[in-house]
């Protein structure tokens, strides 16, 4: 018998399933340094002890989408390792800062499947949540993934896709225990605009854009120890729908953020993400803009040093943003757009 782990088909999920992952994850002040090699972000909580002491912090935590791939990095060998794609995410809610030092380890629920008309896959939908080594949740969040079945002739289960909602309340947002925004310098953080500069509709254009390289992406995913066949295996993608491997969605997650600081610099946190959509893979070689437009602008009750503002960024590849709407007459996706993401990010007021 095989000991090697051949990953989950679709037809192995059940409803309430629950999924306990393996190979908890000690980060590094080098797993921070890796990351800002990777996407340049340059936002200032992350990058400065000092900044972040300043704000009420110990120090400076991890980059939020970092802790978030080492999270979702736990997940691949059993949600998505025999996946097609990662479809989207909804319900993500940010809770404790991760620091230098603190252990991540991830478990997850099944919380809907439903077979594809083609009867060669299924979309599975899962509730992940992280947790550091003192059971602190450091992110919950639910993805859903097209899974490719195992047998084509095996039964399908009963549909069933959850209800999710289309923002985290106000209500859930979680700031960090001592977080204080009142100090808050604008030059070091090197952006001038405040919450209060922002208006509900206006768009960013963030100028600014980077070309995926075959080796950062790979390097970027092995980092979170995600071991999704499609983003390593030329052998077996070569063969597949593309004819070649996909970048990991969350890289250009990552890259889209980093590129946000044009225009966005004092969004230095990332409280929740609402909802998002790789509308299109991306692949080395493609060179990624993006643009925001501010959906809702929040106010914290008591809380006079900081608001939150409900973002959507879009990013594009080959294309600058600006060129064109990011939908059609038909109400498509153009093809350029490979990421719409939803997400409320907390900025000093």
């Amino acid at each position: 018998m095989s000991k090697t782990n051949p990953g989950n088909y679709f037809e192995d999920f059940a409803l309430g399933q629950k999924l306990p992952h393996a190979t908890p994850r000690t980060v590094t002040e080098g797993d921070q340094a890796l990351y800002t090699a990777l996407y340049g972000s340059r936002f200032a909580l992350q990058s400065s002890d000092e900044f972040a002491r300043s704000l009420g912090l110990p120090r400076a935590p991890l980059d939020d989408l970092l802790a978030f791939h080492v999270v979702f990095g736990k997940t691949v060998p059993d949600v998505s390792l025999n996946a097609i794609a990662n479809l989207g995410y909804a319900n993500c809610v940010f809770g404790a800062p991760v620091y230098p030092g603190d252990t991540l380890s991830t478990e997850s629920v099944v919380i809907g499947l439903k077979e594809n008309s083609n009867g060669k896959t299924g979309v599975v939908y899962v509730n992940s949540t992280g947790v550091n080594q003192r059971g602190e949740t450091v992110l919950d969040y639910v993805r859903w993934v097209m899974v490719r079945k195992r047998d084509e002739a095996s039964p399908a289960p009963s549909a069933s896709v959850p209800e999710l909602p289309k923002a985290v309340a106000a209500s859930d947002l979680l700031i960090p225990e001592g977080l204080d925004f009142a100090k808050f310098d604008t030059m070091l953080a090197g952006a001038p605009h405040r919450w209060g500069d922002y208006e509900v509709g206006e768009k960013v254009d963030h100028v600014d854009a980077m070309t995926i390289e075959e080796a950062e992406h790979q390097m970027a995913t092995r980092l979170y120890q995600n071991t999704a066949k499609v983003h390593f295996n030329q052998h077996v993608e070569k063969e597949g729908r593309f004819g070649r491997r996909i970048v990991y969605g969350g890289h250009v997650i990552s890259l889209a953020r980093a590129l946000t600081f044009n225009g966005l610099g004092n969004a230095v946190k990332i409280a929740a993400i609402n909802g998002g959509a790789h509308t299109a893979p991306s692949f080395a070689g493609d060179t990624i803009y993006v643009w925001s437009e501010v959906l809702d602008k929040v106010e914290l009750p008591g809380r006079s040093d900081l608001g939150a503002l409900r973002l959507r960024s879009i990013a594009t590849k080959d294309r600058a943003c600006a060129d064109f709407p990011d939908r059609g007459e038909d109400g498509r996706f153009d093809p350029a757009v490979v990421l719409d993401l939803d997400y409320t990010i907390f900025m000093p007021r």
